[in-house]
């Protein structure tokens, strides 16, 4: 009796365990084909970068702005935080880019150069960074604008800028660990990490 309460347990546990592989495999295989689908589905960028590569570029944009709204207000360093500007070039979802791009950015471009010309006094210093990157969206050739945005050229420009932004927080801060622990410096160590997220999603989608 008890030998056959044994056997009965050890084919009990073995029948579990079977269930419990099929079910990771079947798992892995979901992981998989959602992975593929998602690459599958082509962003307006051009680059093939899929769902997820849409969803990095906007997370990776809004963390630029934020950090460019920071510097702003009360994040004022000595680190080249204009580098920001070509970053959210590079990253502008878009729909945004092509809104820019259009007559609504000319326009917008004209008047700023307008009210920087002949009225210096009304045009702010907080005004000087946007408007810096719709003069830039608009002028810039074609070969920046569609070739280099869309290109490895744009995707590392994107990572040197988040890899100097970070040595440079992470400088300032005194250390790595203080640049991640201070209350006042982890917002801005958090946003200049997610800078790196899509430049790396799309190194890897383009490579493999």
């Amino acid at each position: 009796m008890p030998s056959y309460l044994a056997m009965k347990m050890g084919s009990g546990s073995e029948a579990a365990q079977a269930l419990l592989q099929s079910d990771l495999r079947e798992l892995g295989m979901a992981a998989r084909k959602f992975a593929n689908h998602a690459m599958a589905l082509d962003d307006q960028g051009g680059l093939g970068l899929g769902f997820l590569g849409s969803i990095f570029k906007w997370l990776a944009f809004a963390a630029a702005v934020y950090l460019l709204i920071l510097d702003r207000t009360n994040w004022k360093t000595k680190m080249l935080t204009g580098l920001l500007i070509p970053y959210i070039f590079f990253t502008l979802p878009g729909v945004l880019f092509n809104l820019i791009r259009g007559e609504i950015g000319s326009w917008i471009a004209f008047v700023a150069v307008i009210v920087q010309l002949f009225f210096p006094k009304h045009f702010r210093d907080y005004l000087e960074m946007p408007a810096a990157l719709i003069l830039l969206t608009v002028v810039a050739p074609s070969l920046v604008a569609d070739t280099f945005r869309n290109d490895f050229v744009g995707v590392g420009i994107c990572l040197v800028i988040g890899c100097y932004l970070l040595q440079e927080h992470i400088r300032a801060s005194g250390g790595f660990k203080p640049a991640f622990s201070r209350a006042n410096g982890v917002s801005n160590s958090i946003g200049i990490a997610l800078l790196f997220i899509y430049p790396v999603w799309a190194l890897i989608t383009m490579i493999f």
